[in-house]
């Protein structure tokens, strides 16, 4: 099953506002001043888009992140000339707003219009996506579309007990033998857990029309009573220079406006009393600093933000916060001539002999990316922190990746000229089965005992969001703080998939979030204390 993950862990930037313990911070604020002391964690697409907007309304803010790096998941790395997108990141929105702000924040020239090229690797052919009938038709070849075509309507006569599970659900729908080559493989990659245990109301979210039976059944069929249906988005934007590009200009535009971006320091408490949220206390090379807040925008993982409260939460409170969990992220990026490169910007592999999930062509997303006469090729691996692929040493998943691209036939490893590793940890929020229970045992705790804190983005709400999402959700908390009462939680929520569309890239929007889901999985187990 398609999951496009869209990672956006939120980090974010600003400039010169605190000092240390001893100290007092001078804000100068300007009309919004009246706010008072607005500290934001995480300089990535939440973090400074709240940094940006606040700016615009007289309100200077500090900005604390934990990296080196602004943009969170929606950073670009740069090793030795080269650019890394981490994920592979497509400017579209069904918000106008958001839309609004990447062309505030950016110059027209900054962006440019891509196509949208994804294919299906199985069974050692390339399918196209959105599936086509005549290139469907022609990789299964005769024998196995009749094979899918009996599978269908076996299922239709006979189908699953239990459609609870994705297995189950597709199945039912779409035969077992279309369910194991297009939805299986790719979805256990992608979350970690058999297919048998995916929530089918994900599968219901996520499939709608892309399915491989309504092509070939169209291209079977007499046409008639069609209706149209959305289809994919064909192209969309991006920065010449990455996602980066974008978090790094916001980031040169609030410094310059008064606004602190303190990098490579750690957010170590919320100290609250009396009903709010009063300081943080912040640790970095130099020591630990406490910065006094008004408000606190937080974008840093929700289960972390409870656990830095001081006074300490309550047991059950501190367990909910604990029961968190993520899927994290790594992509081995290998320098290849731009003759072993592909016109895809990725590939998705559902080929359960290789463990690489998703292949990035870095070249097809920008040319700025790469270097003359050579490409690099994005291999994205889908891990849980501390399992064999994360510990592995990057001289191995090199060569791992070199391996894997051999098998796949893409490129020989002799060809490989480089290699790089990125990690990416708590890239997705892990929607298991208790989750939703534990995020609003935290969201009633920060309610009724901090109000004046803030989650918003992916990792601060635990909340599967796009970049956009993660925008949108922070231009509604400025909006709150200014006086409005927005339900932040109800971004991203509508049923329709994110990047269905029949207008054009810069679309209009309701309020109501672009509709992006995760599937409920069991809860993951903890491993054994050490």
């Amino acid at each position: 099953m398609m999951v496009e993950p869209r990672h956006d862990d939120d980090k974010k930037d600003q400039q010169p506002v605190a000092t240390a313990v001893n100290g007092s911070p001078d804000h100068g604020n300007g009309a919004g001043g009246d706010v008072g002391d607005v500290v934001i964690v995480g300089a990535g697409p939440a973090g400074l888009t709240a940094a940006y907007q606040l700016l615009k309304e007289g309100v200077r803010t500090t900005v604390l992140e934990s990296d080196s790096v602004v943009g969170g998941i929606s950073r670009t790395v740069e090793a030795d000339g080269w650019r890394f997108d981490i994920g592979g990141h497509r400017f579209f929105t069904k918000v106008k707003v958001v839309d609004d702000l990447w062309h505030e924040i950016l110059d027209e020239g900054d962006f440019l219009l891509r196509p949208r090229m994804s294919r299906i690797y199985y069974d050692g052919k390339y399918f196209d996506y959105p599936l086509k009938a005549v290139n469907a038709l022609s990789n299964l070849g005769l024998v196995e579309a009749v094979r899918c075509v009996a599978s269908y309507a076996w299922a239709r006569v006979r189908p699953p007990a239990d459609q609870s599970n994705l297995e189950g659900w597709v199945s039912a729908r779409f035969g077992t033998r279309l369910y194991g080559i297009f939805f299986k493989t790719y979805t256990e990659k992608v979350w970690g857990v058999p297919a048998t245990e995916v929530s089918a109301d994900w599968a219901a979210q996520r499939i709608k029309n892309l399915s491989l039976l309504g092509a070939v059944m169209n291209a079977v069929m007499p046409k008639r009573n069609q209706k149209d249906i959305a289809s994919l988005i064909e192209e969309f934007q991006y920065p010449k220079y990455g996602p980066g590009m974008m978090w790094q200009r916001a980031t040169e535009k609030v410094e310059a406006g008064g606004t602190k971006v303190v990098m490579n320091t750690t957010v170590t408490q919320v100290r609250h009393r009396d009903g709010r949220a009063v300081s943080v206390v912040a640790a970095s090379e130099g020591g630990d600093t406490e910065y006094p807040v008004s408000h606190l925008i937080s974008s840093m993982p929700m289960g972390a933000l409870l656990a830095a409260m001081d006074p300490p939460v309550p047991p059950e409170v501190a367990q909910a916060a604990a029961d968190l969990t993520h899927r994290d992220f790594l992509t081995v990026a290998l320098v290849v001539p731009e003759s072993a490169g592909f016109p895809d910007n990725w590939i998705y592999i559902h080929a359960p002999e290789v463990r690489v999930g998703r292949i990035q062509n870095f070249g097809s997303w920008s040319p700025y990316l790469v270097k003359d006469g050579r490409t690099c090729l994005g291999l994205e691996f889908f891990v849980f922190e501390g399992d064999d692929l994360w510990e592995m040493d990057d001289a191995d998943l090199v060569e791992l990746g070199k391996r894997e691209l051999a098998i796949l036939g893409l490129v020989e490893p002799d060809v490989v000229e480089a290699g790089y590793v990125v990690r990416m940890p708590k890239a997705y929020p892990v929607y298991d089965d208790v989750y939703q229970a534990n995020v609003d045992v935290l969201r009633r705790w920060l309610e009724a005992n901090t109000p004046n804190v803030h989650p918003v983005g992916r990792n601060g709400m635990h909340k599967y969001n796009n970049q956009d999402h993660s925008m949108y959700t922070a231009m509604l908390t400025v909006e709150n703080i200014l006086g409005a009462d927005h339900d932040i939680w109800q971004v991203n929520v509508e049923e329709d998939y994110h990047e269905t569309s029949s207008s054009p890239t810069r679309t209009s929007s309701s309020a109501g979030g672009t509709g992006r889901s995760a599937p409920v999985t069991p809860k993951r187990p903890r491993p054994p204390a050490s």
